[in-house]
């Protein structure tokens, strides 16, 4: 692939529901720029951007993919991205690479919540949109209800451009809003001027109307000529369009059939007219050496710099970090300095990838997006600059993964080889988390969603051939005391020569400090224990409170007071006492109101206004308490509430089902609670099943 400037450079990502579409168009777009010579399908398993052996099992995408395709002496770098919520990692770090976006809405299904999200996200990043809406070949398709529920959520920016001509429910044509002309199909990127049908008028008028109003509106010139009836040509409405639409005043509507190949030519020609080249964009970082601020601005003719955006490592073909170019003309064999890991990297070979596919090219325009292998000390978030302008760029914000599994190996003594793989895994997938909790004794995998911990463990097995099977996770109970206890515990043992001996009588009452495990004080008068015992009783108190006598919880907030014993100048040694001081533990504890506490999160749920009342229902249910409700813009709410970690378990799922996936939650941990005898009597069965 030849060498592109700046100006001649657009990235795109295609944004929207799940099953819209992205994918087929992607790769209808690879076929009629002449990049394939065959157009993939996902039932077949063979699409340039779905390659891995996960997504063509499932016949959806998991991860993104670049494709870039040259169109009309323009290099358009297309990010393909999921359409699951479960994915939404991979469709930040496409948002954060991309100058503009192309909303994908399908014909038939219309406006969904994935539309929303993607309408959101490109708010978010200041993205210029477009909406292309697909499957128009499809008979229960309809273009003017999907252009009408645009209208009604966003409002006049909505400005279709091209309107379907259908006939027998098929698409055969199109008409060119913008030249007011009618165009038939007559083969693959072809099409021959036509009269435009009588049936497709009255939607017209409205659409090209709409059009020129907005056109109009660009400058007080243009106004007047609208309004004293004036024809704008066909050349002033792109050159408004294009100002209108960078600046997100107006977003195009086009249409098209993805499996036909049928307005993917006139979308391409849309984004390299319509869409901005990346030295549009500001972007900055801070220049490690002087402190001051680095406007790197997508301009080659600075000292370069990159942000790797992305990180894809691959059993077969290894690992390549993704890079948008910041500044400069990154070059093979070029050793850039990475301020994150403060490390030196040498580049090597670059090249710019098409799916799974690298393809080597000389250099790499600002701007311009490509992949270079083998970076050891590089993963996503990272900046690579030149050593005499170190510079560090912000880094991208990630969703943070709430759902939670316990995992446990399937073999013994593949716990290292797990957990090789799912660094890999996590430095492929930043919305991926593995934790080890040594507390509870177990591993945890934190993801966004159900979905994506299974599809986690499949590509455990698949690729890595680790396989680990999901369970419920152990809550992290404590357990405490709320009355006073006074025990005498003796331990006394006689085996020929020395015995062991050792007494302590010691009081137990709650420190009111949930934080510490224990306070150990003692007020032993006349020597009754000698002090160099002291340290041993306190031993036995540390090795105590890991593991409860309750129910084998941690235990919180005990006062120990040792205040009188008894010990035998011969027998008497460290380990008698301190096997002592935890039998009185035991007993003491036990005697003093033994209670189970349980971690209680603070959880903050945002819903649309119509699901409040289903929200906090759900919320009691779970044992949980709503404090209040804050109302956020956008006509959402924000429900506060105090909820029990058990009660969190599964709320993903739940949540997205009770609010069409426009639900969004999250926690922390608050504090612990006095858990109901209910919840306690099942953890002590538990525990006694156990053992």
């Amino acid at each position: 692939m030849k060498v592109y400037r700046t100006d001649e450079i657009r990235n795109v990502v295609l944004l929207g529901h799940g099953g819209s579409g992205k994918t087929s168009l992607a790769e209808a777009m690879a076929y009629v720029s002449g990049a394939t010579n065959r157009m993939g399908k996902i039932t077949d398993h063979n699409t340039i951007s779905d390659f891995d052996k996960e997504e063509q099992k499932r016949e959806f995408s998991i991860s993104t993919t670049l494709l870039p395709i040259e169109w009309e002496k323009a290099k358009i770098n297309i990010l393909d991205t999921p359409g699951y919520f479960d994915f939404v990692g991979e469709v930040e770090e496409a948002v954060s690479a991309a100058d503009a976006a192309v909303i994908v809405v399908s014909g038939k299904s219309g406006v969904e919540v994935g539309t929303e999200k993607a309408w959101e996200l490109c708010d978010k990043y200041k993205l210029p949109r477009m909406i292309y809406v697909t499957e128009m070949d499809v008979d229960d398709a309809s273009f003017r209800q999907v252009v009408e529920d645009l209208n009604e959520r966003y409002g006049k920016v909505i400005a279709p451009h091209f309107q379907p001509i259908r006939e027998n429910e098929k698409l055969v044509g199109y008409v060119n809003v913008i030249k007011n002309a009618g165009r038939r199909y007559t083969g693959i990127g072809q099409r021959e001027e036509c009269d435009i049908p009588d049936y497709c008028k009255p939607n017209l008028e409205t659409y090209r109307e709409k059009l020129l109003e907005a056109v109009a509106e660009i400058s007080d010139e243009y106004m007047e000529r609208y309004f004293a009836g004036e024809e704008f040509s066909v050349e002033e409405i792109r050159a408004a369009m294009r100002t209108e639409v960078m600046e997100g005043r107006i977003v195009p509507v086009a249409m098209g059939s993805n499996v036909q190949a049928q307005g993917v030519a006139n979308l391409l020609s849309d984004i390299v007219r319509f869409f901005p080249s990346p030295d549009w964009r500001e972007c900055a970082g801070i220049n490690r050496k002087t402190n001051e601020i680095y406007e790197a601005n997508y301009d080659f003719a600075k000292a370069k710099s990159a942000y790797v955006f992305k990180t894809m490592v691959d059993p077969f073909i290894g690992k390549y970090s993704f890079v948008k170019v910041c500044s400069g003309v990154l070059k093979g064999e070029d050793t850039l300095y990475n301020a994150d890991s403060e490390t030196d990297e040498k580049l090597g070979k670059i090249y710019t990838m098409v799916g799974n596919k690298p393809v080597e090219v000389k250099e790499l325009f600002a701007g311009d997006i490509g992949a270079i292998a083998k970076l050891t000390n590089t993963k996503t978030g990272d900046t690579l600059s030149a050593k005499t302008t170190p510079v560090l760029f912000g880094k991208t914000e990630y969703s943070k993964p709430y759902t939670y599994m316990k995992y446990v190996t399937k073999n013994k003594g593949d716990e290292d080889k797990v957990s090789q793989a799912l660094q890999k895994m996590m430095a492929e997938d930043i919305t991926l988390k593995a934790v080890n909790d040594s507390e509870n004794r177990q591993t945890l995998i934190y993801g966004m969603g159900d979905q994506h911990l299974e599809i986690a463990v499949s590509k455990l097995l698949e690729r890595y051939k680790c396989e680990v099977t999901l369970e419920t996770p152990k809550v992290a109970f404590r357990e405490t005391i709320k009355k006073n206890s006074d025990v005498d515990t003796k331990y006394k043992k006689q085996s020929g020569g020395h015995g062991q001996y050792g007494h302590v009588k010691m009081k137990f009452a709650s420190s009111g400090d949930l934080d510490t495990p224990y306070i150990f004080e003692e007020t032993v008068v006349g020597g009754a224990v000698p002090k160099n015992y002291f340290p041993a009783v306190e031993k036995g108190l540390q090795e105590s409170v890991v593991k409860g006598p309750l129910a084998g919880y941690p235990v919180v907030g005990v006062k120990a007071t040792l205040y009188d014993g008894s010990y035998h100048p011969v027998d008497s040694s460290e380990m008698a006492f301190k096997t002592a001081t935890i039998q009185a533990f035991k007993k003491g504890f036990m005697e003093a109101g033994p209670v189970l506490l349980e971690p209680i999160a603070s959880i903050k749920v945002v819903v649309p206004d119509d699901y409040t009342g289903d929200v906090m229902g759900d919320l009691n249910k779970r044992r949980g308490r709503v404090l209040g409700m804050n109302p956020i813009a956008g006509g959402l709410q924000e429900i506060v509430a105090d909820i029990p970690m058990t009660g969190v378990f599964g709320y993903c799922t739940v949540l997205r089902s009770m609010t069409g996936g426009r639900g969004t939650y999250s926690y922390e941990f608050a504090r612990y609670e006095q858990a109901p005898s209910d919840v306690q009597e099942a953890e002590i069965a538990k525990r006694a099943a156990e053992e």
